[in-house]
């Protein structure tokens, strides 16, 4: 598959551009290792990858990101890296993974060293592009589930949290994460320009909500948005397009993520 990733990067017009593209191509390939491990029973994908991979969302995204729903449909993390291990090394790619399973949120950076230079996108042999791979083994109750086919590289299905799930998910990082992270306020407002883009979860919302410490009322279909509201207008808008704007295709509305685009949405 090699051969592939190369023609994909012909048309590439930036580095960063690329090494985004070969980053999103070994999602793909890891994704699919996973779904052939059996992990897609009892995972669900959700988070910003999520979004990239089954709704075309114009950012590229870091991590893939899961929830554990189904605990009893024989969850073997370990058993999942060693599958795409296995199958990414008989392609001829140099692979190592650290994982760690000893906390609730498991996790892993499947790293491959030498592979930004073999592409020309590096000059430093020692620089390795690395994926990180989450799954929160306790994750709030209430989402609701789906399961979906698509096409991104390769051919997948992907159990993942629905959207209304996905949003209510966006709601808490926007709420309760405790620094600025401009990818959360392009998705915002990504959702919220959606008008067939269904409401939060709320009950997955406020459990995630009181799983992590949250002082305030419970939200309501009526305070939801004046409550995000109130946590968006004290950003530092800088910081977050600072952060975003790395992630982003090429003309993929970078000038329409202004605070007050954002505030107008939370008002409609």
């Amino acid at each position: 598959m090699k051969p592939y990733l190369r023609r994909l990067l012909e048309n590439t017009t930036s580095s960063l551009e690329a090494r985004s593209l070969v980053r999103e191509y070994l999602q793909a390939r890891i994704l699919a290792c996973l779904q052939k491990a059996g992990a897609m029973v009892p995972l669900a994908f959700h988070g910003g990858t999520a979004l990239r991979f089954l709704y075309t969302i114009p950012r590229y995204s870091e991590d893939l990101d899961f929830a554990l729903e189904r605990p009893d449909a024989d969850y073997q993390f370990r058993n999942y890296l060693q599958v795409v291990q296995r199958e990414l090394t008989a392609e001829g790619y140099e692979i190592t993974i650290r994982l760690n399973d000893r906390k609730v949120v498991h996790s892993a950076f499947i790293r491959f060293p030498g592979l930004l230079r073999e592409l020309e996108l590096s000059p430093h042999l020692s620089e390795a592009l690395a994926v990180k791979l989450e799954v929160d083994t306790n994750p709030p109750a209430g989402a609701t589930l789906a399961t979906t086919v698509v096409r991104r590289h390769v051919t997948l299905q992907l159990q993942h949290h629905d959207q209304a799930s996905l949003l209510a998910g966006k709601l808490h990082a926007v709420l309760q994460r405790d620094y600025v992270k401009g990818r959360d306020l392009y998705d915002l407002l990504w959702y919220l320009s959606d008008p067939a883009w269904p409401t939060p979860n709320l009950t997955l919302l406020n459990n995630a909500l009181h799983q992590t410490a949250w002082t305030g009322d419970p939200l309501t279909e009526e305070n939801w948005r004046d409550v995000v509201r109130q946590r968006v207008a004290t950003f530092d808008w800088s910081k977050v397009i600072a952060d975003v704007r790395p992630f982003l295709e090429q003309e993929a509305g970078m000038e329409i993520l202004t605070r007050e685009n954002v505030l107008r949405l939370l008002d409609t």
